[in-house]
Order: C-alpha cells, then structure tokens, then sequence
C-alpha cells in the first residue's frame, strides 16, 4: 500500500486562510513554505504546511512582523527544535555508554532551551466581513 499524504490545493488554502493564491505562491518562492507537487504539478499542502502558514500569518497579521523577520524567526525556530533534538540525543547517548541515570541533570537543563510551542489560532475572516 502507497503512504498518500493528504494535500490540500491551493485554493482550498487560499479560500480557507483568506488570502490569494499569488500570497502563497510568493511564500513559496521566498522558502517560507515549501508544499509537494502532484503528478500534474499542482500544488499540494500538507497539515504541517498550514501548521506553518498559520505561524506565518500570526506573525504578519497579528504581530506586524514583515516577511524578513518571519523568515529569520521560522529559522531560529527550527534550530532550537534542533538543538532540543540533539540535547536529548546526547543525553540517550551518555546514558547508553555509561549507564548513569541522568534524569536528575535532564531536569537541571531542560530549561536551557526555551520550548517551542505551536502559534495561536489564526483569525479567519469572511472576504465579505468588513472587521
């Protein structure tokens, strides 16, 4: 059986998020968002696609950020994910070569990297609401 990952087009994403087609495609040459391609070369959005979109345009709409800023502040996130990833790595490791229990220092230093969380909810509005 095929793994299909389900994918939205782009103007069911435009429709739902408000804004145009040409916005999403600008995304996308920027390296903001990077959606799949169908065989027919459409394009295609992933759930983890939106989940980026929705940071982006909480960014922009509701905190001014231009998309310079988003890109640098999409980078840093997810080098910190990374970071977070490689501290656990080594930890896992550390425990593996030398059998200590190092949960009490885990604890110590899982503040040192701040957590990320998901974005709040993007606001949605209707093309014919005037707010």
């Amino acid at each position: 059986m095929a793994n299909k990952t389900i994918g939205y087009t782009i103007s069911a994403v435009a429709a739902v998020y408000d804004i145009h087609p040409q916005t999403l495609r600008a995304y996308e040459r920027q390296g903001l968002l990077q959606p799949s391609r169908s065989h027919g070369n459409t394009r295609l959005y992933t759930k983890e696609d939106l989940g980026r979109l929705e940071v982006i345009l909480n960014l922009t709409r509701e905190l001014g950020v231009n998309l310079a800023g988003v890109e640098v502040i999409l980078n840093m996130r997810q080098r910190m994910e990374q970071m977070q990833h490689d501290v656990q790595d080594l930890f896992e490791y550390l425990q593996a070569q030398f059998g200590v229990d190092l949960a009490r220092f885990q604890d110590r230093f899982r503040h040192a990297l701040v957590p990320t969380r998901p974005a709040p909810p993007v606001r949605v509005r209707k093309r014919d609401d005037p707010s």
